[in-house]
């Protein structure tokens, strides 16, 4: 039988095999892996039973690392860098740099007005929502002045809200608001009154500032606005309402009793949106390169928001003016909360990551600058502090385990109030709220349950707790206008409401 032919290509692959085959032959490099071979077989039979302790490191070796940002590699942001807050982030390390107004800026898509239905991410229609806020909404404004209404293209003029800087809000029922005392241990937690609201972390908890409706507004490190109905009928559906007017974390959200059609909201990404549930839309009212920490209004202006923008900076936003009147530098690091006193609007508390809470009365300004009337140190940072409901008390709360109670005339009487304040990296820190009068303080513990602290005795006198709370709380707001009604947020999305039984 004939030798079958070889093809041109089989002939030259033989010849390619043959000419490296030689090669190695060569080098003598079978001969070498061979000696190789052996030499790791005899090291192995040496070796003793117990493992060598390695050799330690000079103190001056500096390991070289190399880093590449997802930029730089071609790659897309990842979705735990891309909401601006990782899975794993802890507050309590969270630094803006000192010279961050000397960094250059960053330049990016400025965002425009989004419309609700765009914002809107949940699977119940939200146009029952809308018109429960609206029609609310119409009936405190005209409570808040005695019938009589003038309205503009832009909502209610300052006539119609009926305030003023030295005559409070203008609405009874703010003025009327219930105060007294309660009996803590009446406090329950009904399995009715717990839903998850929003995806991951809540930064931010509100009650809507009205008796006529129990609904709840929660924001998240996502960038996600959540709304609970309470009262929603069961045909309505779960009464949960999702939207996603931000790209990163919510951090404040502010609401009037007598304009509850408009809510602002802060977010991490720089930006604060309006909430104009009569336009339907989220307006773009203010952008910054730097993040916003914290917002909040005088209970006498709805016309002004006060902020806290990168390290440390006050801003004063002006809605005439459609910008800042004023800017002030108050602390060191950044602004996690403002609060104002009921007693005295021009009263002001501040808390700040560079371990310090003060108190400001914003009618003494000296060369464009405002003058504290009392700073609250602490041994690290400082993640709340608000007035009591009669103005006349300030509680602090620190990372440093102390909710601190400040009194007195002139808030010269401080007492340091030991409470277990490390919550970790998955948790939001611990923010100490007030009740409905100047008795008790509430804030979450790391047994899935809320102490409450007493302002006579200065210690806790009571823990809730319940089997239907399945997280830790960390968030907290006292409905205004029903006494007994707390709400809790979690790290988890959920919503804990505790009423009197």
């Amino acid at each position: 039988m004939e030798p079958q032919k070889l093809t041109e290509y089989e002939r030259r692959r033989l010849e390619n095999i043959k000419k490296n085959e030689e090669m190695l032959a060569s080098l003598k490099v079978n001969s070498r892996l061979n000696d190789l071979s052996a030499a790791t077989k005899r090291q192995r039979a040496q070796t003793k039973s117990y493992k060598n302790s390695p050799e330690k490191k000079s103190k001056t070796e500096t390991p070289i690392v190399i880093r590449r940002s997802l930029r730089a590699r071609g790659m897309p942001p990842n979705a735990s860098t891309a909401d601006g807050l990782k899975d794993g982030f802890d507050e309590t390390t969270l630094k803006i740099p000192r010279q961050a107004h000397m960094m250059p800026k960053k330049s990016r898509p400025v965002m425009g007005t989004i419309t609700i239905s765009d914002a809107y991410i949940g699977t119940e229609w939200d146009k029952k929502l809308i018109d429960k806020i609206l029609s609310v909404s119409k009936k405190s404004q005209l409570s808040c002045i005695g019938g009589v209404k003038e309205e503009t293209d832009g909502g209610f003029s300052d006539l119609a809200v009926g305030v003023s800087e030295n005559e409070g809000t203008g609405c009874p029922e703010m003025k009327n608001k219930l105060l007294g005392s309660i009996d803590v241990e009446k406090l329950a937690l009904e399995p009715e009154n717990v839903a998850r609201v929003v995806p991951g972390r809540i930064m931010s908890v509100r009650f809507f500032p009205t008796a006529d409706m129990t609904t709840i507004v929660v924001g998240n490190k996502y960038g996600n606005v959540g709304f609970w109905n309470v009262d929603a009928e069961k045909e309505d559906g779960d009464g949960i309402y999702v939207y996603q007017p931000h790209s990163a974390p919510v951090s404040g959200i502010s609401l009037q009793p007598f304009l509850l059609s408009k809510m602002f909201t802060s977010c991490y990404d720089g930006f604060i949106r309006l909430m104009d549930v009569e336009k339907e839309v989220f307006d773009l009212v203010y952008s910054s390169e730097y993040a916003i920490f914290s917002i909040s209004q005088r209970p006498d202006d709805v016309r002004s928001l006060y902020f806290g923008e990168g390290p440390g900076e006050l801003n004063i936003w002006d809605e005439r003016a459609g910008k800042s009147s004023f800017s002030f530098k108050l602390h060191e690091d950044k602004i996690n909360t403002i609060d104002f006193s009921s007693e005295n609007s021009n009263i002001m508390a501040t808390s700040s990551t560079d371990g310090t809470a003060s108190i400001w009365d914003l009618r003494k300004i000296d060369s464009n600058k405002l003058k504290s009337l009392k700073t609250i140190s602490h041994k690290r940072a400082v993640y709340s502090a608000y007035f009591s409901p009669s103005g006349s008390c300030l509680a602090t709360t620190s990372v440093d385990d102390i909710v601190g109670i400040v009194s007195g005339a002139n808030y010269e009487d401080i007492s340091m109030i030991y409470h277990y304040n490390q919550t970790g990296r998955w948790i939001s820190t611990f923010r100490a709220i007030w009740g409905w009068d100047d008795s008790y303080i509430f804030i979450g513990n790391m047994r899935r349950g809320v102490d409450v602290l007493s302002s006579i005795s200065r210690n806790i006198i009571a823990t809730l707790q319940s089997e239907h709370m399945s997280a830790i709380p960390c968030r907290f707001d006292a409905h205004p206008y029903k006494v007994g009604m707390l709400a809790g947020a979690t790290s988890g999305g959920q919503v804990y409401i505790w009423t009197l039984d």
